[in-house]
This record gives structure tokens, sequence and C-alpha cells, in this order.
């Protein structure tokens, strides 16, 4: 299976990435199909061979996730949410609304116990 995928090229701690091709079974470094483009995550740079990755992507390469949201961002794949991203998401709403429960358990407690001290005085 062809996987694009990023190649890590450029000085220590200074990295930028070529977006290539590859058998999905060779090494992150190793010697690819083609070169699609560039990132460079330091200065937010990116060129992309549209053409090239489109004959591809028509092929059934399957995009890495870095890959898949710089092809996004590019244009060249329509955006789509991700499992995990939405299951995120929906524990993130269930522990507001934990929270949002017990604090009015809690501002209801106070309010009957300053009632229950108002009646007794």
């Amino acid at each position: 299976m062809i996987k694009l995928r990023l190649k890590r090229f450029g000085k220590k701690k200074e990295a930028s990435f070529r977006i290539v091709a590859c058998n999905s079974t060779s090494r992150r470094d190793g010697r690819p199909l083609q070169e699609l483009g560039f990132y460079n995550p330091r200065t937010k740079e990116t060129r992309l061979d549209t053409e090239a990755l489109r004959t591809r992507l028509t092929q059934g390469a399957q995009p890495t996730d870095v890959v898949r949201t710089l092809l996004e961002k590019g244009g060249l794949l329509e955006k789509t949410e991700r499992p995990s991203i939405a299951i995120g998401k929906a524990k993130l709403e269930k522990e507001k609304l934990a929270k949002a429960k017990t604090k009015d358990e809690e501002n209801d407690n106070s309010k009957v116990e300053s009632e229950g001290n108002e009646a007794e005085s």
C-alpha cells in the first residue's frame, strides 16, 4: 500500500519535511517513490504539487494524519471530523455537564442552609 507521509530533513533541531509517496513498509527516511511537496513547521511554509498529489490519491494512496491536515489546509481534501476528535468532544461535554450539575447542587445546598439559619434566628 502506498502512503503519503513526511520525510524529515534539515539540521538538528531545525527539521523540515518533504511530503513523499512511499511504500507503507519502507523506512521514514527511505527512498520514496515520488516527492510531492514540502512543509516547514517553524515558518508554516507549505508547497504542494497538486497534480501529483491528486493522481496519487486517486490511485488509492493513504495520507498520514499530519499529511491529511496539510492537504485539508491546501484544499485538496475535504475536512472530515475524525472519530477520535468526536469522542474527545463528547467527553468534554459530559465533563462540563457533570461540573455544572455539581455546582447547581452545591448552590442549592448552600441556599437551603442559609434559609435554615435565617429561620432559626
